[in-house]
């Protein structure tokens, strides 16, 4: 039976809490993407996450919590985990830090790493869905694994419904892009997952950041190919062909007689990535040979943006 979704009232969000505490999975709305909601404590409902996306259990997943006293509980907050939590949450931004001897997450979740992801939500629904749970909920994109991200309960539903008990229906995500992810581990900060809480933003609080070397899959959003639509994605192209989709940015694109998105005829990377993985859906679903991106600038957010193109244009696995 195929999930349908549902506008999130209240009546809607605790039927939705007593499912998760049941070990059900539910999808609800973040500012950032939709997330695929399960009980982070129960073993067996995140074993569920794993099933349902298709995802490789060496992939970490994100813990969504009501706040830094309940984060806390969990992982262990240093001086400046703390201060970066309290200057970005709640927000589009998740702190790695390492997992209490005590945490009851899952160590699924953690995927045999000693380290634990969290993150406060910005949205009423997802606030309000952990609070009714009572505990923290694991949450990576409702998508199947690798593919686009869902930034509207739609999405989801054509890519995860038959695999899903209940969608809470929030209308279009706000930011559209998943969150920042930060390590801060042994007093340093390590930028893992660029996003729209930008580098620049982050060494306001932390000073210099540095980027993660070869290792282990610290979070999510670090495999070499992600967010991939059906069709090929060709990068900083100034030319488009004929069989290929368009997706612009700016005023000066290119002119193309085929499939066309603009992400931002006015060059504003914040609506571009707000824009970028609906418009990458709506492309796709026109069935071209590949899809032909124009150049994005790297600043601020563009830096989150172009993180995720390449990972869309990576060789598939």
């Amino acid at each position: 039976m195929t999930a349908i979704p549902i506008l999130p009232d209240q009546d809607a969000i605790g039927r939705a809490a007593l499912c998760l505490r049941d070990g059900g999975l539910v999808a609800f709305p973040t500012e950032t993407v939709y997330g695929l909601g399960a009980d982070a404590t129960n073993d067996k409902a995140v074993a569920r996450i794993f099933e349902a996306k298709g995802r490789p259990q060496f992939n970490p997943l994100i813990s969504h919590v009501s706040g830094l006293d309940m984060a806390s509980e969990l992982g262990q907050f240093g001086t400046l985990a703390k201060e970066l939590a309290n200057r970005f949450w709640p927000g589009p931004l998740t702190l790695v830090v390492e997992r209490r001897p005590t945490c009851p997450i899952s160590l699924l979740l953690s995927a045999g790493l000693d380290t634990i992801a969290l993150r406060m939500p910005d949205h009423p629904v997802a606030q309000g869905l952990i609070r009714r749970a009572q505990r923290p909920l694991a949450a990576p994109s409702a998508n199947p694994s690798g593919g686009v991200s869902p930034t509207t309960a739609a999405h989801v539903a054509e890519g995860l419904g038959d695999r899903l008990d209940m969608i809470l229906d929030g209308g279009p995500c706000r930011v559209g892009l998943e969150s920042t992810v930060v390590s801060v581990t042994n007093g340093q900060a390590r930028l893992l997952r660029p996003g729209t809480i930008t580098r620049s933003d982050l060494e306001d609080v932390c000073g210099a950041i540095t980027s993660p070397g070869e290792g282990p899959v610290e979070a999510p959003g670090m495999l070499a190919s992600h967010y991939a639509p059906n069709c090929t994605v060709r990068l900083n192209a100034h030319t488009v062909a004929a069989d290929e989709a368009l997706l612009a940015f700016g005023t000066d694109g290119l002119v193309h007689a085929g499939p066309m998105e603009n992400l931002s005829p006015s060059g504003d990377l914040l609506e571009a990535a707000a824009n970028l993985f609906a418009a990458l859906r709506r492309l796709d679903a026109q069935e071209p040979q590949g899809i032909a991106v124009m150049p994005i600038p790297q600043d601020g957010i563009g830096e989150a943006i172009n993180d995720r193109l390449t990972r869309a244009a990576a060789p598939r696995p």
